[in-house]
């Protein structure tokens, strides 16, 4: 029979987990694996092509609740273990695969070596902030961060609209094609050169903090 202690561990276990599913299920966790579900969508339509204003508004929706999601955990306290980790990963799931689909179609301007710049630098990022995290270190996202996310953001929709010629033909009366193309590639390589430069700059922040000792080291 269980002695009770043995009881007593089991019923500790049984809430944990209860804690746990109702963390999974709060309103910005939701919000995050419908991005994640999106982003599934998206890469479908691009890849069957044809469908390129629609796989833009996919993108733009759920580029969107990526917004939401953080809004809605800080503004209510809904900040979960279980969010700081899903909401970070399914951003780099839908950027860097809507960046690997797009090559498929060398009109969108999406080369090899944009991909290959933009997921190099996310896997590093990553791992040196998963790192970091672990030490009990802060490596937040800063403005730079930031603004890779919202200039890519801008880029991956701008690459679909090229590749449709209705939205060529509506926008011909305000814009050329030939124009919005320019506009296009300036978009996309403004955010591969913010990539880089957020990268390098969190590289360097990254040496700096590896060079002190983690906080529990320092507080002994």
């Amino acid at each position: 029979m269980p002695t009770g202690p043995q009881i007593l561990e089991t019923s500790r276990a049984g809430e944990a987990a209860v804690r746990l599913r109702h963390q999974a299920l709060n309103a910005p966790n939701i919000i995050t694996l419908s991005r994640l579900v999106l982003s599934i969508v998206l890469f479908v339509l691009i890849d069957i092509g044809g469908w390129w204003r629609t796989a833009a508004a996919v993108f733009t929706v759920a580029a969107c609740t990526d917004f939401v999601d953080g809004y809605i955990a800080r503004k209510y306290g809904l900040v979960t273990v279980l969010g700081r980790i899903l909401d970070p990963f399914v951003d780099k799931i839908i950027i860097c695969g809507a960046f690997i689909f797009l090559q498929k179609w060398p009109a969108s301007g999406v080369t090899a070596w944009i991909t290959f710049l933009i997921l190099a630098r996310e896997m590093f990022i990553t791992s040196l902030r998963t790192f970091l995290e672990q030490r009990g270190q802060d490596f937040s996202a800063k403005w730079s961060g930031k603004l890779k996310m919202i200039l890519q953001c801008i880029a991956v929709p701008a690459c679909l609209l090229s590749l449709s010629p209705e939205f060529n033909a509506w926008l011909t009366p305000w814009l050329s094609e030939s124009a919005f193309l320019v506009l296009r590639d300036a978009c996309l390589w403004l955010a591969v050169a913010i990539t880089v430069y957020s990268g390098l700059e969190y590289t360097l922040r990254a040496a700096r903090m590896l060079s002190m000792p983690p906080p529990e080291d320092a507080a002994t």
